[in-house]
């Protein structure tokens, strides 16, 4: 994969979504577009007392970054430093392995490659740049890459019906994925319809677009679906395989579906925060279903959602 530029604050904070929600360094790294090592590297470099935070994290590099810009000073600072760069480059080496060699040698003094290029495009080391292979005294520019799109064919919340907005209808869905913990493996898809709260839970081995959307199509099957609301995870990205209206929340905006986030509490009630999934037997997800729809709910006049959702229509 090409090298691109940092990380942006919007990628930072999809980063952070991604990492808690328990997706690995690859997952994560496909679905921006970028290269496994820079994830892994932004994560370890850029946490705060071992956690990982969108703000705090882009915070943290802006000053480095910053900081680092100034690196090349120490070259006019130093008169050792600055013969020895000199005299390395006179030899054919260039900034990347005088930079290598100063490190092995252990040098008392010590400067990165970035900072030995910044100083040679600079009024005092410019007249050096002819020692180097391209002779080159400018960086070049490329064309900034065009972005993948993360979820084709994308219709955002604001869209929707307003029958799905108000809860008038009966048929309108949300959807949401519960992970396991960083040692286990597996999830499960929750669905919600919005007006009777009537919920359905299915066990899912992996969160690859193409199980998940082939579990969801089973799902919806027996039921009456009008539309369905996801997040902006990448495991929703097959959605137009349902064949149905969907429709996706605002990024970072996680409340704009509160009743399947409502019901994902309700389901660690069971199923533990940092558990793992594959180990729970399918009659047990069964079970957590059928408990949550036989509650009564007082939004509900103390009905369960099984009985709404029968007075719907929405099951048989």
């Amino acid at each position: 994969m090409r090298k691109q530029g940092k990380l942006t604050k919007a990628e930072r904070l999809e980063l952070m979504i991604l990492y808690e929600k328990g997706y690995s360094m690859r997952s994560i790294a496909k679905a921006l577009g970028r290269s496994p090592n820079t994830i892994s590297y932004e994560i370890k470099k850029n946490s705060v007392c071992g956690e990982y935070k969108a703000h705090k994290a882009h915070r943290k590099a802006h000053v480095r970054k910053r900081m680092s810009k100034f690196q090349w000073k120490k070259i006019n600072q130093c008169d050792e430093l600055r013969e020895y760069i000199v005299t390395k480059l006179e030899q054919g080496l260039n900034p990347d392995e005088i930079s290598g060699r100063m490190k092995l040698e252990k040098q008392s003094f010590y400067i990165s490659k970035t900072a030995i290029y910044d100083w040679l495009r600079t009024s005092r080391g410019d007249y050096y740049c002819r020692y180097l292979y391209s002779k080159r005294y400018r960086i070049k520019k490329r064309k900034k890459k065009t972005r993948r799109v993360m979820i084709p064919d994308r219709i955002g919340i604001t869209e929707r019906s307003r029958g799905a907005h108000n809860r008038s209808r009966y048929g309108h869905w949300e959807e949401d994925t519960v992970v396991s913990g960083k040692q286990g493996s597996g999830a499960l898809a929750v669905l919600i319809e919005r007006r009777s709260r009537y919920v359905v839970i299915r066990k899912l081995n992996t969160l690859k677009p193409s199980e998940h959307v082939s579990v969801l199509k089973d799902c919806i099957q027996p039921l009456k679906v009008l539309s369905m609301t996801f997040d902006n995870g990448i495991e929703n990205k097959n959605h137009a395989h349902l064949r149905i209206p969907t429709f996706f929340c605002d990024p970072y905006s996680s409340w704009q579906k509160g009743s399947v986030e409502n019901v994902n509490k309700m389901i660690r009630q069971y199923i533990p925060k940092g558990s793992d999934i594959s180990q729970y037997s399918e009659s047990y997800i069964q079970w957590i279903q059928n408990r949550i729809n036989e509650k009564p709910r007082k939004i509900l006049g103390y009905r369960s959602a099984r009985e709404v959702a029968i007075l719907g229509k929405i099951i048989h």
